[in-house]
């Protein structure tokens, strides 16, 4: 049978050695915004070596479009296993698999003799760069009270960090070394970074306290609805959300080189679109922490759609880089959003867990929305009906945040006594 989720009767225990928003806490985030801005490469670089690779293997661009469709598939699956490692064991046993798989993935990716090699070695490379985002998010949940919010979204902002370094330096490997050295590259950065910070982060935390959630501040929202129930309506939330947001972020660098702009251009707006991206997931932060995760969320689903809609219309190269810097600032929070949620509304033992479901389910919909806009280019020849698909999925996601709202008006509560977890 499943428990519905109602807040806590308690406010939680209170720890010697850690305390919520302390000084410590905010030191561990610094921290795991580092790792997530270095383990995030593995969603970006094929973003930009699409084209360089679809002309070595002579393929169509739906097919190496899948390598970034298997990547996002891994990063959701792994995501769901590394939350599960993550509240039973904690978070440094996490993100060592997680560094293992990045540095051997690229290496793969990087001496593959075939298309199919390619696409399965980015598999892997999706299951190694899931520890960098959903467990992070869920464990610096336990870290804040009351700059969860913020919190969160700092850390979920180390992809879009990503986002806005490595496209660039991404593109200047491949002009100067080719695609497969620059993945090699990046395998040796990821282990030796990623291995410094985690390192420090397991002396932060001390080593019979990684997995310590008893300091983790409660659930404080009830929505009278079962954690499985509520997994499910966040989790279709965020395929729809996300298969509109892939069109841009998938497809903005070969989208320019079909316009002839060439795919500097295109890897210039996708670092633009980033750096925008960590400004609004920062400032969603604030505002998550001043009228909830639904809320924002919605604001969010309201504001990427109305971003989508101009790329239908506008095509200039000046047009692209402001249409492309305000979907960026647009869309940023919707994401992070979702893990404000579950932590507002679930108990902090499964965090990682719940959080790394409906995180798949987004990537699900990255992944699909990748995909299926390059089957729409390859059907039509241009990318108007793809973006046209991404509006149609992003209105699904509103009507399911307003359903969503409507009950958190109806239900939200402070904790309070004479709820029982």
């Amino acid at each position: 049978m499943v428990r519905p989720v109602h807040a806590p009767n308690h406010p939680g225990h209170t720890s010697d050695s850690f305390s919520p928003d302390s000084r410590q806490a905010w030191v561990r985030l610094v921290i795991a915004l580092l790792i997530g801005s270095i383990g995030g490469v593995g969603m970006w670089a094929i973003v930009v070596m699409i084209p360089a690779v679809q002309a070595e293997f002579a393929a169509t661009r739906g097919a190496v479009s899948l390598a970034f469709t298997l990547m996002m598939f891994g990063f959701g699956l792994g995501g769901v296993i590394a939350g599960k490692i993550t509240d039973r064991f904690g978070i440094v046993p996490a993100m060592a698999i997680s560094i293992a798989f990045l540095g051997v993935a690229n290496v793969l990716a990087g001496l593959s003799g075939q298309l199919w090699q390619f696409v399965a070695a980015y598999f892997l490379i999706g299951l190694g760069t899931s520890a960098t985002f959903a467990p992070l998010m869920a464990e610096a949940s336990h870290w804040f009270e009351r700059y969860r919010g913020l919190a969160v979204t700092i850390v979920a902002s180390g992809n879009y960090v990503a986002g806005t370094m490595w496209p660039p330096l991404v593109n200047w490997g491949l002009q100067t070394i080719g695609w497969r050295m620059t993945h090699i590259g990046i395998g040796l950065v990821c282990v030796g970074l990623m291995t410094i910070l985690v390192l420090v982060l397991r002396a932060q935390m001390g080593g019979n306290k990684v997995r310590d959630h008893a300091n983790a501040p409660p659930p404080r929202v009830d929505l009278k609805l079962s954690t499985n129930t509520l997994t499910v309506l966040l989790s279709i939330a965020s395929i729809s959300c996300c298969v509109a947001m892939a069109m841009p972020q998938v497809h903005i660098v070969a989208y320019c080189g079909d316009l002839g702009y060439g795919v500097a251009r295109g890897a210039e707006m996708l670092s633009l679109m980033m750096a925008c991206g960590i400004v609004s997931r920062i400032g969603s932060g604030f505002l998550a922490d001043k009228i909830g995760g639904v809320r924002t969320l919605l604001v969010g689903s309201l504001a990427q759609g109305f971003a989508l809609v101009f790329y239908l219309f506008f095509d200039s190269l000046a047009s692209l880089y402001l249409i492309s810097a305000m979907f960026g600032l647009f869309q940023g929070g919707i994401v992070p959003s979702y893990a404000i949620i579950v932590r507002e509304a679930m108990p902090a033992g499964e965090a990682a867990t719940r959080v790394g479901i409906v995180i798949f389910a987004s990537v699900f919909g990255m992944s699909f929305g990748g995909w299926v806009s390059g089957v729409i280019f390859d059907a039509t020849g241009s990318y108007a009906a793809a973006f046209a698909n991404g509006v149609a999925w992003n209105a699904l996601n509103i009507g399911i945040v307003l359903t969503l709202l409507i009950r958190s008006r109806m239900n939200s509560v402070k904790a309070r006594p004479g709820f029982a977890t």
